[in-house]
């Protein structure tokens, strides 16, 4: 007696051949002893999200290797950022939260030793680095009480707890900042941007610990076009009662954010969340027809039609990504990848990167 023929066809179906140079299904064997570079490089063989964090680290490397190719005299020199002058401008987004984590100190590294080129965060972003140094954060737990801490003047944030006081610190210190930046105003003419607010409060925190102590000390641009929308919104508003008059120009910055792609002879965007860091850095790069390079690190799904969930290829769509681009996005929560990925990247090739900033 015989299988039915209609279920042996079904079951014992041929294939057709793979692609020799496919790569093969292996993960790490510790029977190699315990190698973390080993383990990472592993990932690009293992499957689903480890391999989307191999690709990832292999699409960053190359914005490096490219980032580090010299540039051609008179390349860039359209415009007066001098992130021009490399030969792939990165640009790094990142939300609030990551910020208010110990993601902090990675990014901190790579403002300080000017391993990107432009960054842009939100509001919470900017304010909760320059809070840290006034005062810390501490961990807690998910399911605290919202009623009781309230009660007890802590904010949480995920698993994060932060005194209330911590607020009231930072109101000031900046206060002061404002009337001054006020007085320029209307003394000297200065035009104020969010951005030249944030380089002239990462000059005045002077504390090594900040983000964007560093990225006024290298001058990268950091762009927060809603810089109001949260406690620095809360602070200019407060100020607003007591020195009022104060302005901030979003148009200036806009021009200056699409010039450094528009003259950038490539550019590739590393974007940590979504919302706004991710379609402001995006449309930036709609100038110039797209991203050479782009990673993208969120848990967003695209079913709801939001842009913070829309994989790469929607992108390409809008000339944001450019169409023979191979971008990357993980679905993963940033805090558990983003430092094994500067350790893979930045990190790695930090001679050659420090290096080029000694000559600048």
């Amino acid at each position: 007696m015989t299988a039915p023929s209609v279920a042996v066809e079904a079951v014992l179906k041929p294939s057709c051949e793979l692609p020799e140079d496919m790569p093969k299904i292996r993960g790490y064997d510790f029977n190699q002893g315990v190698d973390l570079h080993a383990v990472l490089k592993s990932y690009l063989t293992t499957g689903f999200q480890a391999s989307s964090l191999g690709q990832a680290i292999q699409q960053i490397n190359t914005m490096i290797e490219k980032r580090l190719e010299p540039v051609d005299e008179g390349e860039g020199k359209e415009s007066s950022e001098s992130s021009h002058e490399s030969g792939c401008t990165i640009f790094l987004g990142y939300t609030s939260n990551l910020i208010s984590s110990g993601v902090r100190e990675s990014i901190r590294y790579l403002a300080e030793h000017k391993m990107v080129d432009v960054i842009v965060t939100t509001a919470g972003g900017i304010e909760e680095d320059f809070i840290k140094c006034l005062a810390d954060t501490y961990l807690g737990e998910f399911d605290l009480s919202g009623k009781q801490l309230r009660q007890s003047g802590i904010n949480r944030i995920g698993n994060l707890l932060v005194p209330n006081d911590n607020y009231c610190k930072f109101e000031n210190w900046l206060m002061p900042i404002l009337d001054q930046m006020l007085l320029e105003q209307n003394t000297e003419g200065t035009r104020w941007t969010p951005s030249k607010m944030i380089h002239r409060l990462g000059k005045e925190i002077n504390n090594t610990d900040s983000v964007y102590y560093w990225a006024y000390k290298n001058n990268i641009p950091v762009f927060s076009p809603a810089l109001t929308d949260g406690s620095l919104g809360d602070m200019l508003y407060f100020h607003s009662f007591k020195n009022p008059g104060l302005v901030l120009d979003i148009v200036e910055d806009i021009c200056r954010i699409n010039s450094v792609a528009v003259f950038a002879k490539r550019s590739g965007m590393i974007i940590l969340g979504g919302g706004l860091v991710k379609h402001h850095i995006s449309n930036a790069n709609l100038m110039r027809n797209g991203a050479d390079y782009a990673v993208y690190i969120n848990t967003g799904q695209e079913f709801d039609g939001s842009d913070s969930g829309a994989k790469p290829d929607e992108a390409i769509s809008w000339g944001k990504i450019r169409t023979d681009a191979k971008p990357v996005k993980v679905y993963a929560e940033a805090t558990l990848i983003f430092p094994l990925i500067v350790a893979e990247t930045f990190a790695k090739h930090a001679d050659k990167l420090t290096a080029e900033k000694k000559t600048d």
